[in-house]
């Protein structure tokens, strides 16, 4: 994708990531499409934020935006990847989803299997001609929030994708949330972005870092 900075966002979903994500761009002057099956709840938001928030249905928000992030809950994306792949065709998807569900001990229990990731299962579902990044995810509501814009060292936020095209949109697109992006390399490497992998502030991670830091971390 060429001319990075004119590409549309729109975040589908506007729970707990969703909205930190909304917050983080608007702050990093980055416009957002703000849209959710519940049209009042996007309303709701923007009418919070700046005006760089602007609320659709999604049928329309998937029409006008180039970068799609899907802030849903991994059990969900599968049909909602089916319902919209007409309009979905050619976009580039940002999944942050993380293939878990509570389990009755207060916790959560990884819902694929052991070997098996979210950002190549969700690949492996894309419409024609659209691409995925696995990204935003390997880090908690509360620590995309607390943590962008850190200074005078940026928190890094890892990010994988099997299409180089897409790194500088995807690259942007962490900035101007107010961190620092780190290529990890292609989606097989999704697995350890998600929670209980390596990479991950729920994982072996278990913080997070500086790009000073990384150093210290193991990149593929």
């Amino acid at each position: 994708m060429s001319n990075t900075s004119e590409l549309k966002v729109a975040i589908v979903g506007l729970g707990n990531i969703g909205q930190v994500l909304a917050t983080n761009l608007t702050k990093g002057s980055r416009p957002v499409i703000l849209a959710a099956r519940d049209l009042s709840k996007a309303e709701s938001l923007a009418q919070n934020l700046d005006s760089l928030a602007q609320p659709m249905a999604i049928e329309v928000a998937l029409q006008e935006a180039d970068i799609i992030i899907l802030a849903i809950w991994f059990a969900s994306i599968k049909e909602f990847l089916t319902q919209y792949a007409s309009q979905l065709e050619g976009k580039i998807i940002i999944d942050p989803s993380n293939p878990i569900a509570p389990n009755d001990k207060g916790g959560f229990d990884k819902i694929i299997g052991e070997t098996e990731s979210a950002g190549e299962i969700n690949a492996s579902l894309l419409p024609k001609g659209a691409t995925l990044a696995k990204a935003f995810g390997t880090l908690g509501a509360a620590s995309l929030a607390n943590a962008a814009g850190q200074t005078p060292d940026q928190v890094v936020l890892f990010y994988a994708t099997d299409d180089q095209r897409i790194d500088s949109d995807v690259e942007k697109l962490i900035v101007d949330a107010g961190f620092e992006p780190l290529r990890v390399g292609g989606l097989d490497q999704s697995i350890r972005l998600e929670v209980f992998g390596e990479l991950h502030e729920f994982g072996a991670l278990g913080r997070t870092v500086t790009a000073q830091e990384v150093q210290d971390v193991v990149i593929a």
